[in-house]
């Protein structure tokens, strides 16, 4: 019985933090005002305050008690084909997007960009680099190559509001999948001058290659996390085959 009542307590709990219940930084209430609120023993809150612990939510510090270090903010899924805006409308923790630059170039000065796009080198590509912002803080980096033949009318407003957005509900494309890999790379000169004097000077850095219901390859993105903020989260199972 004792198991079903401290899992109970961790989901409550874990769920009022990634909800934005319980700050970064504040203190969960006392293991006395737990077992009062759940009535039940304190062996019973300690048990879920441990999970709590084990699974990032928290961390005990002597005089003070239950310290939320859980920041739904920076809890980004790449495992889903998401836009940026439709995870912010699933965050309490509002984000700003700037957007550095925005321009077009000849598909032969990225290589890389005119090898996962299939491009010849004389088409036209859009490089768009965002800035996203927090409290003044820039946390992400993205930077993305669309084929300008795609979408020639990008601007900067449907850059700071939703491509995503715009190419599904404007030009009735369907985006379909896409491939990602993840690496830990260390800091450019243009990184640094975007992150600032973010330590340690390394980006988490997730490549992804997004294409059409066709299975035509249309974007190139680039997405540069702070690495100490960066989190991976998926969902597996086991499969037993027969």
């Amino acid at each position: 019985m004792n198991i079903n009542k401290y899992n109970h307590i961790y989901q409550v709990l874990s769920s009022d933090i990634a909800e934005g219940k319980y700050k970064v930084g504040s203190v969960l209430p006392s293991e006395h005002t737990l077992v009062s609120m759940f009535e039940v023993s304190r062996e019973t809150v300690r048990k879920a305050l441990n999970l709590l612990r084990e699974n990032g939510y928290i961390q005990k510090v002597k005089g003070k008690g239950s310290v939320v270090i859980f920041n739904p903010a920076m809890d980004f899924t790449v495992s889903h084909l998401t836009s940026f805006k439709e995870i912010q409308s699933l965050k309490t923790t509002q984000y700003s997007t700037n957007v550095v630059e925005l321009e077009q170039y000849l598909a032969q000065d990225f290589p890389k960009v005119m090898d996962a796009l299939k491009l010849e080198p004389d088409e036209k590509v859009w490089q768009l680099i965002r800035e996203r912002k927090f409290n003044g803080k820039t946390h992400i980096v993205d930077t993305d190559f669309f084929m300008v033949g795609i979408m020639p009318g990008l601007t900067k407003e449907i850059a700071e509001d939703s491509i995503y957005e715009y190419i599904e509900g404007k030009l009735g494309l369907t985006i379909a999948y896409s491939h990602k890999e993840i690496t830990f790379d260390p800091m450019n000169e243009r990184d640094l001058e975007l992150f600032g004097n973010a330590l340690p000077r390394y980006t988490a850095t997730v490549r992804s290659i997004v294409h059409l219901s066709d299975a035509q390859p249309f974007q190139y993105n680039i997405s540069k996390h702070l690495a100490n903020e960066f989190k991976f989260i998926d969902f597996s199972r086991r499969f037993h085959g027969e």
